[in-house]
């Protein structure tokens, strides 16, 4: 417990504190970048790129080693990465613009052909004198008890930059992310602003393969943005919860991973931002599932309450056992099936609500009434005391049984 606070607070040596730090910016960096792709319904594209970036790790190796170099030199693995990455992203593209398939089969096919080219690879790797040594196998779930201090300086500078670049085009990637027909309309450069999202999310997947692994960057670039989405309907609040989540999931599981020994820092992270996924699922307070049960059970009891009221004002017999329930709750009928004078007085304003609202449906068609549940709503809520007086005034020239036919 001594060394996971310690940890926490920055306190457990230079290099976990820098990896901390690191970690935590591209947690912040990979929840922002994420949200787009989220909302432009194209989440798959995050799994091809990461499993694409296999092969330019490999070729990055062989070529740095052929040359004379470190074949485990950061910056060159991250470099063929960003290469291969690429390249499967224009395949994606051209397979969806030149040909009949749809793009999650173009999806499926780059990903399988570009991870099993990169598997050969790593095979041919580790088949060379020097290809033991290289460590790549922990781009796959992440590393960090390795690290370089160049190394985290990189994935630092490359979580700074994306943040950055974020940031300042934020505005337009967020309106072509959430409605590209409207962002052709203001004059943007949809495919420009689309390119950009996509090369952010390179980036990110790039710089994340040392911390989180190729497998697991998919998990930290969608699950944040999928939680914040049970936190807020809108979505600008969408884009800062997924960035908050993402950063405090992988401050927590680096924090966790550097006081237990032997516990790879990707899998833990990535635990720790589905932990708080979960915990959404459940217990958010936009939508959330007990919230959303809550809310459908309120409503049930509501519409029973409506109907009972509505059911003793035309005397009819009331037999359901849960609207009868709610009925003597409120003290509108005795347990002998007799109506109280409360009953009697809340059925004739049931019943004037719904007159009043059938014909404020008709003439205030502007105010988009649909979006009430007007059997529900009282009508006081919506319209003001003059508006409610014209609609009596309307009310007071029709016949009561024509508006009570409309009604049913």
């Amino acid at each position: 417990m001594n060394n996971f606070l310690n940890a926490l607070i920055f306190n457990a040596g230079y290099n976990t504190n820098l990896v901390t730090f690191g970690a935590t910016l591209l947690g912040f960096s990979a929840g922002i970048s994420g949200t787009f792709l989220f909302l432009r319904k194209r989440a798959l594209v995050c799994d091809a790129i990461a499993h694409a970036t296999l092969p330019g790790i490999g070729l990055a190796f062989i070529t740095m080693v052929l040359l004379g170099g470190d074949g485990r030199n950061l910056a060159g693995l991250l470099t063929g990465s960003i290469v291969t990455a690429s390249l499967g992203t224009a395949t994606i593209s051209w397979i969806v613009h030149n040909t009949r398939l749809t793009e999650d089969a173009a999806i499926g096919a780059v990903l399988s052909v570009f991870f099993g080219f990169g598997i050969v690879l790593l095979t041919i790797i580790q088949s060379m004198a020097i290809g033991y040594q290289a460590g790549l196998e922990h781009f796959f779930l992440g590393a960090t008890a390795g690290m370089l201090f160049q190394d985290a300086i990189i994935i630092s500078l490359g979580g700074v930059l994306t943040v950055a670049t974020i940031l300042l085009l934020r505005r337009p990637m967020m309106l072509v992310a959430f409605d590209i027909n409207y962002a052709y309309t203001r004059g943007y450069n949809v495919q420009l602003v689309d390119f950009t999202i996509m090369a952010l999310v390179l980036a990110v997947t790039a710089i994340s393969l040392k911390i989180v692994g190729l497998i697991l960057i998919v998990a930290m670039l969608i699950i944040p943005a999928v939680t914040a989405r049970f936190w807020t309907e809108r979505s600008d609040h969408i884009l800062w919860i997924a960035s908050g989540i993402g950063a405090v999931s992988s401050y927590i599981g680096t924090a966790l991973s550097a006081s237990v020994s032997a516990l790879p820092t990707g899998p833990v992270i990535v635990i720790v931002c589905t932990s708080m996924f979960i915990f959404s699922l459940f217990l958010a307070p936009a939508r959330g599932i007990i919230v959303v049960m809550y809310n459908n059970w309120q409503f049930q009891k509501r519409v029973h309450l409506r109907q009972g009221l509505l059911a003793l004002a035309s005397s009819e017999v009331i037999r359901d056992a849960l609207t009868l329930k709610l009925l003597r709750r409120a003290k509108c009928l005795r347990k002998d099936g007799v109506a109280t004078s409360t009953g009697i007085i809340k059925a004739q304003q049931a019943v004037l609500d719904e007159r009043r609202w059938k014909i404020a449906l008709r003439i205030f068609e502007k105010y988009n009434l649909k979006s009430h549940y007007y059997r529900l709503t009282p009508i006081d809520v919506v319209f003001t005391s003059e508006e409610i007086a014209k609609i009596d005034s309307i009310l007071t020239e029709l016949p009561t049984t024509s508006i009570d036919n409309s009604i049913t």
